[in-house]
């Protein structure tokens, strides 16, 4: 029996792939991975009749309502009983603007939560339970029943004061995420940001180069484009930005930054040559980057190619599985050279983005990631942007780290000037007063002045870290004081040896170290020096660099030093198991173990005014401590376990009491003993927990 595919279906029923994944699960309960997973015909045909049905029940409905109200008008009588009814069922309500969710919209206005999400799924709108909503929605549902809607205006917060002792940046940042939390409502869908990643000899510039040539330069005059490090098309209506940068190190140096402006990576692979180390590598950090990986599988034209091969090497090599061997990895066989796949990999790329829901303010002051920067003889020094929110306007004033300036030019992937870029565009801005740093985030502020004053402290900050050398990652030494304030402990490590064989070896090693209060990581493993592009991927993924029989380049070294990276290197695996040993035994939590200290017996039982009752007490051996724990025991059966509330010799309070003295006890809450009860003392102590490699959790 054939299958389809979900966007299939979605196109026929005209909606989307992820509001039809919606209505599968919440309706119908199928659950899909994703878009491209596959329904049988069967299925397929069930869903129409059942969504086709539910559309036909709600015209239905409205039909006889309408009937009704045509009877009802038959008589005057009955039409003014109608026109009283319809008035006293309209109420007015008031909501704040702040926290608007389905559920508490349910019970303001009297309605179950599922009757709203039906019938407004019968007026082709999608509501989840609980989902937040703008006003226009909130609107809309509350007049489906009767209901008129007022805000109240949301409570204005009181400017924070910027301090010195706070990152700049940071403060900056913090703005965007609170736009973002208090005006949900504003927010639209952006197009996709997208970076090809891949072997160096697998075609990354070919299929940029395809991609560029079929959807944009055939259509400008004489076919020229201006490189200026990114460009966006335009594929069904629908646009894609993609970066033109060179490999997967500055992907990283991006995010080790904080400025992740990629979407989506397509990752490319040669039909004709498989999964390669740089291959390995270029995953490793997009995982890293947790985004969303569609894999192009390039050169199917040449005679060579073996994509049943490719995608084996996916599997063992990459963990990626192809959807069509039941996996998640969408997977998209090309050839740059032919232009073969190509619409169908936008097609995927389209897909990919609707499912992520990528959103942004569409107006108002932007932010923007560099992504280029350079110096150009006539021009100055200039970046290369992506706008992630707003619209970047000519004289609007920003500031870039430690570079600031004023919008004086804007020049577009067609090399054309353009006074304003929305979000997802590139363009190439004029009016730095330096060279910005790349990866930076461009912020656009009131004014000039104010531009030049948190530049010029950022750039001081930056002076003050780089003689101070402030960056801290973590180190084996103390992963343990790194570690404590998170419930779950976590190791990452970014391992590099001379051999596949070494590596092997060394992952089976440190699997043997598996436990479940520490997860172990290995951000990459591969072969060769350890390079600076190891160290961004360690300080992206805050890793520890593990190298067996490896050098470090000294650029390595350097940025490493620079970075807060602590690099190891070992000869003989013994050293490097045994220092990551004692490393995690210090990341395990203490064991509680219970250590007896001492035996008594009740001697006799006094009755104190204001105290209560207290046990004289005879230790008949070793001792018994104030802190610790007593159990209580009437002929060999225990009575009670409790806690020592006061320990006396005579009239003085003691921490302790050792064999043969006598001494009183204080129970805590506890005073139902007698003469002859037998005492058991103990202590609970810390035990330093050890790992046996040999017999690890596997």
């Amino acid at each position: 029996m054939s299958k389809t595919r979900v966007y299939e279906i979605a196109k026929e029923l005209g909606m989307n792939s992820k509001e039809l994944i919606e209505i599968l699960q919440e309706e119908f309960d199928i659950q899909v991975k994703s878009h491209m997973s596959t329904l049988e015909d069967e299925t397929v045909e069930a869903i129409k009749e059942l969504i086709e049905e539910m559309r036909e029940t709600k015209k239905t409905e409205k039909k006889h309502k309408d009937l009704s109200k045509d009877a009802k008008e038959l008589s005057k009588e009955e039409e003014e009983i109608t026109e009283l009814t319809e008035e006293r069922t309209i109420k007015e309500i008031r909501l704040s603007e702040e926290n608007l969710t389905l559920d508490k919209l349910a019970k303001v206005i009297g309605v179950e939560q599922n009757d709203i999400i039906k019938d407004m799924f019968l007026k082709g709108k999608i509501l989840r339970p609980g989902q937040e909503l703008d006003k226009n929605t909130v609107e809309e549902i509350a007049l489906s029943y009767n209901t008129i809607v007022s805000f109240d205006s949301p409570k204005i917060e009181p400017e924070v004061v910027e301090s010195d002792e706070e990152d700049l940046e940071l403060q900056l940042a913090k703005r965007w995420i609170e736009i973002y939390e208090k005006e949900q409502d504003r927010l639209t869908n952006r197009p996709p940001v997208v970076t090809i990643m891949g072997h160096v000899d697998h075609g990354k510039t070919s299929l940029l180069d395809a991609i560029r040539h079929s959807h944009l330069a055939e259509k400008e005059e004489g076919g020229i484009t201006q490189s200026i490090g990114a460009y966006q098309i335009e594929y069904k209506g629908e646009k894609i930005t993609f970066i033109d940068t060179p490999g997967h190190e500055a992907f990283t140096e991006m995010r080790a930054r904080g400025a992740q402006v990629t979407d989506i990576v397509v990752l490319v692979i040669a039909a004709d040559d498989g999964v390669k180390p740089q291959t390995i590598e270029a995953c490793n950090h997009a995982k890293s980057a947790n985004v969303p990986i569609i894999v192009a599988i390039n050169k199917i034209d040449k005679p060579n190619a073996n994509i049943d091969l490719t995608k084996q090497q996916m599997v063992s090599k990459l963990n990626l599985v192809p959807e069509d061997w039941g996996g998640d990895t969408i997977t998209v066989p090309i050839s740059a050279k032919t232009s073969k796949g190509i619409d169908d990999l936008l097609e995927m790329i389209i897909l990919v983005a609707e499912l992520q829901d990528i959103k942004c303010i569409p107006d108002g002051k932007a932010r923007a990631v560099i992504i280029e920067s350079k110096v150009d003889k006539a021009m100055g020094p200039l970046g290369t942007v992506i706008v992630k929110d707003g619209i970047l306007k000519t004289g609007d004033d920003f500031v870039a780290g430690a570079t600031y300036g004023r919008v004086r030019r804007m020049i577009n992937d067609k090399g054309q000037s353009v006074d304003e870029a929305t979000p997802s565009t590139p363009v190439q801005v004029l009016g730095f007063n330096d060279v910005p740093s790349m990866h930076s985030i461009l912020y656009v502020v009131d004014s000039k002045d104010e531009a030049r004053t948190i530049a010029e402290k950022i750039r001081q900050r930056e002076l003050e870290k780089s003689q101070s050398s402030n960056k801290r990652h973590i180190k084996l030494e103390d992963i343990m004081e790194m570690m404590q304030a998170q419930e779950k402990k976590t190791l990452n490590i970014l391992l590099k040896a001379s051999t596949y064989g070494e590596i092997e070896a060394l992952k089976n090693a440190i699997q043997k170290f598996e436990n479940p209060d520490i997860d172990i990581k290995i951000v990459h493993a591969g072969i060769g020096a350890i390079s600076t592009s190891d160290i961004m991927l360690a300080s992206a993924s805050d890793a520890v660099v593990l190298g067996f029989r490896v050098k470090a380049d000294s650029k390595a070294i350097k940025m490493a030093e620079a970075e807060g990276i602590q690099i190891r290197r070992y000869n003989i695996i013994f050293d490097l198991i045994d220092d990551l040993k004692k490393a995690l035994e210090g990341m395990l939590e203490p064991e509680e173990k219970e250590e007896i200290i001492g035996y008594g017996v009740i001697k006799d039982e006094f009755k104190i005014k204001g105290i209560g009752k207290v046990a004289g007490v005879q230790v008949t051996e070793g001792q018994v401590l104030k802190n610790g724990g007593v159990r209580i025991y009437r002929n060999g059966s225990l009575v009670a376990d409790v806690k020592i509330a006061s320990l006396k010799h005579y009239k003085d309070e003691v921490k302790s009491i050792e064999a043969p003295k006598e001494c009183g006890i204080l129970f805590e809450n506890f005073e139902d003993f007698s003469k002859g009860d037998e005492l058991e003392f103990y202590r609970i102590v810390k035990v330093k927990r050890e790992l046996n490699i040999e017999q690890g959790t596997k």
